[in-house]
């Protein structure tokens, strides 16, 4: 029996949000005694708007949370992957990819127009965001100035899994057609295991190499893995 078939022949309690009491019923919560009052399901249920023959809205939230172990995990997830909830739709699902992401924007847009990189938690404040959510691997080269200041980036290459191809030429011609003073090397560890593996390593070195043949140096190499991250400046792997 598929997830989808397992949602649909279980039994849920048919109460509606409206059959519910005042206190109990999420948007009336919210106005009474603001949203720290509501439970991630709740705060789900006033996105969702409405439920399925099967479940409240409410019900629906928490299959959503149950089914992806949380908040956290469900906010990875894009809009194909929501609809395995019955009664999610393409609106629900695109309404919450839509509001992750504006989620992610928010903490990005904190920094203001002007994001100086002197640290790697000052690139993690800014790209984390960015890269720890991906279910594929991505890397991206920034463009830093003199100031260390970033004007810009560019995603190299998007790969699967565990792996994504990079071919340090374009990542040197994106840095000279960008008039980068510096560059940032990032790219995302979907597993959540922070460790740089023999390929990244040699990889990183090989653009440092072509770097400093340009005048471009590379100020660091980052891996996000979730929460976490790698720097390769700070464990001396940057040569």
């Amino acid at each position: 029996m598929s997830d989808r078939e397992q949602f649909e022949s279980s039994e849920f309690f048919r109460r509606t949000v409206k059959e519910m009491n005042p206190d109990e019923q999420p948007r009336e919560k919210l106005m009474n005694y603001g949203s720290e009052s509501l439970s991630d399901a709740e705060l789900l249920a006033i996105l969702l708007r409405t439920g399925s023959q099967k479940m409240n809205v409410i019900q629906m939230a928490k299959a959503l949370l149950d089914h992806f172990d949380g908040i956290r995990y469900l906010a990875r997830k894009d809009w194909q992957d929501l609809k395995i909830i019955p009664g999610m739709g393409n609106v629900k699902s695109l309404t919450l990819e839509a509001v992750f992401e504006l989620s992610r924007r928010i903490q990005v847009a904190r920094l203001g127009e002007q994001v100086q990189i002197t640290s790697p938690e000052d690139a993690i404040a800014y790209f984390g965001p960015k890269l720890r959510d991906l279910t594929k691997e991505v890397f991206l080269v920034a463009f830093l100035n003199n100031a260390k200041i970033v004007t810009g980036y560019k995603k190299i290459s998007s790969g699967g899994a565990t792996a994504t191809i990079v071919d340090p030429a374009e990542v040197m011609r994106q840095a000279v057609m960008n008039e980068a003073n510096s560059i940032l090397l990032l790219h995302n560890h979907p597993s959540g295991q922070n460790k740089e593996s023999k390929a990244d390593i040699q990889l990183t070195n090989r653009i440092a190499k072509s770097g400093k043949l340009l005048g471009i140096p590379v100020d660091d190499h980052l891996i996000v893995a979730g929460d976490s991250y790698t720097s390769f400046r700070a464990k001396g792997l940057l040569n």
